[in-house]
């Protein structure tokens, strides 16, 4: 079995941070949550994997790599524009030569893996299998209509009125049947390729379709709220390791990491958070879900429930929270500060907070 990784896209709904910076490139923990899908794939026996890029490709060839660390090969197949799901399995065709294959958005984030849904494809003989669960706002995803009986009776993409709760997962088992269905089906009104029309061309063809309810924890990051949640989760998870200086005046509660070459003085550090390597935490508060990445300085400021990207520094703010703050940022404080303040930060920005 192969992989496709799907890795283009313009992450509209994370600008301006997806400006400058691919969406699957932004850290939970501080690892990119490309990289969560990656090691899934491996962790499934799956070694052969393509990734499709569209815009941002040079920055996702330059962290994948050729997939070594990971302990897979990695094919990269250009998309020239975002033409849909299908078109990326209608284009990667030469490199799945007739096998089948996972299908995975590379900004999704699955808890527990995909190895037993890989597994229990195998011996399903099933020709497609999708992952289903419930949502708060399905008409952000694509959507299955399932019957009494669990068999699926309708399938529809970003519906304006869902008719279910019942979210399509970004992650799709396919036999070869999928390449007669995608060069099928037409593009939708959006312009597209839907991949939920693949499938129901399958069903439609007397095609074995399974339907899968997750039970554990996804989310699709294309969001800052799904970010800040992923990054909760993934956090929640950690074991203290602290390999950075902290010295006596400075308090550590919780599952906290601090990373080599980080320095903490005179700061409360609350898990579970991480602390990236060479940054440095000065007369600061750093509460729960918060995850720094490498070469900050936080300096007389409060800040939880947030992810701060490589190389940002923030200095006299008072309170900062549910924000994720991009690359090379510098926020700072002005006269007469709000309690709280929220950011959603592009990279290389400057910001004077103020009344």
């Amino acid at each position: 079995m192969k992989a496709l990784v799907l890795a283009g896209g313009k992450g509209t709904r994370l600008r301006p941070l997806t400006h400058t910076s691919a969406k699957q490139l932004v850290p939970v923990a501080n690892k990119p949550v490309l990289y969560y899908g990656l090691e899934a794939i491996r962790a499934a026996g799956i070694t052969d994997v393509g990734i499709v890029v569209g815009d941002t490709g040079h920055e996702i060839r330059q962290a994948v790599g050729d997939g070594s660390r990971f302990g897979i090969d990695v094919t990269y197949i250009p998309q020239e524009a975002p033409l849909g799901l299908a078109h990326c399995v209608l284009i990667a065709e030469e490199f799945l030569a007739g096998e089948p294959f996972v299908m995975y958005l590379g900004d999704n984030f699955l808890v527990g893996g995909i190895t037993d849904l890989v597994d229990a494809f195998r011996g399903a003989g099933h020709d497609a299998q999708i992952l289903l669960t419930r949502v708060a706002e399905p008409q952000f995803y694509g959507v299955a209509e399932l019957g009494p009986g669990g068999e699926i009776l309708g399938l529809e993409e970003k519906p304006e009125r869902p008719r279910s709760d019942l979210a399509i997962v970004g992650v799709y088992i396919f036999s070869p049947a999928i390449h007669e269905a995608v060069r099928a089906i037409t593009p939708s009104a959006r312009g597209e390729l839907e991949i939920t029309d693949a499938v129901k061309w399958l069903i439609d063809d007397g095609a074995r379709v399974h339907s899968h309810l997750v039970s554990g924890y996804w989310k699709d990051t294309g969001r800052l709220q799904d970010m800040l949640e992923c990054n909760r989760i993934v956090l929640e998870q950690i074991e203290p390791d602290v390999k950075g200086m902290v010295d006596g005046l400075s308090e550590i509660t919780g599952r906290v990491v601090v990373e080599r070459g980080a320095v903490v003085e005179g700061s409360i550090l609350r898990g579970p958070i991480v602390i990236g390597a060479d940054t440095k935490i000065i007369s600061s508060y750093v509460g729960p879900f918060t995850s720094i990445g490498s070469g900050c300085r936080m300096e007389k400021t409060e800040i939880e429930y947030s992810i701060v990207l490589d190389d940002s520094s923030v200095h006299g703010v008072s309170r900062i929270a549910r924000s994720l703050i991009g690359r090379n940022v510098e926020v700072s404080s002005a006269e007469n500060m709000p309690n709280t303040h929220e950011f959603m930060v592009g990279d290389h920005s400057k910001i004077r907070v103020c009344s």
